[in-house]
């Protein structure tokens, strides 16, 4: 795998995903571009390398004033944060978000300072992100159909992660593209690990998500992150226990060290996937997931 490369959904012949390198990591950004009838872009990456996207239709033969829609699966940065660069770019594109997502594109301060207070000096990954105008916007929610000429997506509210998340469904193929809904599958471990960020991550919530996409029963999981996967029911089975257990071990850790700045700094210290996406971004991963729980667990959504 390397940052740029531009690869083929197995399930689908005009469905491809670009490798954009969120955070270095190659393959750690997975931005989709489906070749329909109306051409669709799902999910942007975090904009720093958005020259990749448009490298990317260009080798396909895309061009980008045909791309009709830019979907996003929800509007956190390393998600959406592209998607002011890429509506500059594909000026005839409706960009479309889940309605509570919706105004932080049109203005993208509040989500900016989140993201900066969670992410720290991981900042320099991301680049600051473009305004839409309000026209170009179009909210969608659950229940929602995205039609793209040839393949119609419908949409799927997945608040667990983040309140304004939803997955996007093709039949035709049974693609389904997660976003953050199905956690992030972890290349060579054959494992999807929990993504759980402050302030919004909800435990029952996100297992009600997991359960959906059961229900849907998908041919192919889409990730945001990693690229695509045949589905198997195991692995969503597995993410349940994983997502259950990594509460409850933050929960364990809160009462035993009493001090929340040091339940985050125990689990960067015994962070264990240094080998996939470096050492750091190891370490800045587990902060945050740790933050997110310990936030749930105030909130009484934990």
């Amino acid at each position: 795998m390397a940052i740029g490369e531009l690869y083929s959904v197995d399930a689908a012949s005009d469905v491809h995903y670009v490798d954009v390198g969120t955070h270095g990591v190659p393959n750690y950004g997975s931005v989709y571009v489906v070749d329909a009838a109306e051409p669709a872009i799902v999910d942007t990456g975090t904009g720093q390398n958005n020259d990749l996207v448009l490298d990317a239709l260009n080798d396909l033969g895309v061009d980008p004033e045909a791309v009709r829609h830019v979907l996003l699966t929800h509007v956190h940065l390393d998600h959406a944060g592209g998607a002011g660069h890429l509506a500059e770019a594909c000026p005839n594109a409706t960009v479309r978000i889940h309605e509570a997502g919706a105004p932080h594109l049109v203005d993208p301060e509040r989500i900016v300072a989140g993201t900066k207070e969670a992410v720290g000096d991981q900042w320099e990954f991301y680049a600051d992100p473009i305004s839409i105008p309000a026209a170009r916007v179009a909210s969608l929610t659950d229940g929602d159909a995205v039609d793209l000429g040839d393949r119609t997506l419908t949409v799927h509210g997945a608040p667990g992660h983040a309140p304004h998340q939803t997955t996007f469904f093709e039949p035709n193929d049974g693609l389904l593209f997660t976003g953050d809904a199905a956690g992030i599958y972890v290349p060579g471990r054959a494992v999807v690990k929990e993504t759980s960020p402050p302030p919004q991550f909800d435990l029952e919530a996100c297992l009600d998500d997991v359960r959906a996409i059961e229900a849907i029963d998908p041919d192919t999981l889409c990730f945001g992150h990693f690229g695509s996967l045949a589905y198997r029911p195991e692995l969503m089975a597995n993410y349940k226990r994983t997502l259950v257990e990594w509460v409850e071990a933050v929960r364990q850790t809160r009462a035993e060290l009493g001090d929340d700045d040091a339940v985050a700094a125990h689990f960067a210290d015994t962070a264990e996937l240094e080998t996939v996406w470096s050492d750091r971004k190891a370490r800045a991963e587990e902060r945050l997931n740790a933050r997110g729980v310990l936030v749930a667990l105030d909130r009484g959504k934990a």
